[in-house]
């Protein structure tokens, strides 16, 4: 494995947004492993197949093209919903995971986030970062991303949507949200983007051949 930053952490913590910065400040291609299982439910939906087959939605998964993630068709809501019922799958995760580790194993290095990767998708990661924040304060960054599109939001149900899924992760069988064991706490918390991104990359200058 060439220098893989992992990155793990519940939903609205920053990881995403950090992932793609330190992916471009260290020259690193990104993979946002969230967006796999919403396209492997977009490609279901598209098809016109059930989301309760296991073994099509596995072979679904098996057969998405890692390198051609729109992110902004993704982010839509009814694929996260439907993502969140094949994600459960074992299967389709056991597709998904292989599919990320050739992505992590492919070139001299990768910057992955998503909620398994320091546990499970790259447990010899040389950089694990796991970042969080409170609850409300998820909530509130999740509430005005979405006011800041003219959107309008409830943040009382943001909020319950975010432990609902924090509930969901954590304590699913299969690769629960965790911090890996030799995971670097980020707690983005009273943090702004830049100064958790500084904070990441006083951690990862540390870590051998950035």
């Amino acid at each position: 494995m060439g220098f893989v930053i992992a990155i793990d952490g519940p939903a609205a913590a920053g990881k995403g947004t950090l992932a793609r910065k330190l992916a471009e400040h260290y020259g690193l291609p990104h993979l946002d492993t969230g967006l796999t299982y919403r396209a492997t439910a977009k490609a279901l939906v598209d098809a016109g197949k059930p989301l309760d087959d296991e073994t099509i939605a596995a072979e679904t998964a098996a057969a998405i093209d890692l390198g051609n993630l729109d992110r902004t068709v993704l982010s839509a809501h009814e694929i996260g919903e439907a993502a969140s019922k094949v994600a459960a799958m074992p299967s389709v995760r056991v597709a998904l995971v292989e599919a990320q580790r050739r992505f992590a194993e492919a070139g001299r290095g990768a910057v992955l986030d998503g909620r398994d990767i320091g546990t499970v998708v790259c447990p010899d990661a040389p950089v694990k970062l796991y970042v969080t924040a409170d609850a409300e304060i998820r909530a509130r960054r999740r509430y005005d991303e979405i006011v800041a599109r003219g959107e309008t939001a409830d943040f009382t149900q943001i909020l319950d949507d975010v432990r609902r899924r924090d509930e969901r992760d954590m304590g699913r069988k299969d690769s629960p949200l965790r911090p890996a064991d030799d995971a670097h706490l980020l707690d983005t918390s009273k943090m702004g983007i830049e100064a958790a991104f500084r904070a990441a990359c006083a951690y990862v200058d540390k870590r051998p051949d950035p």
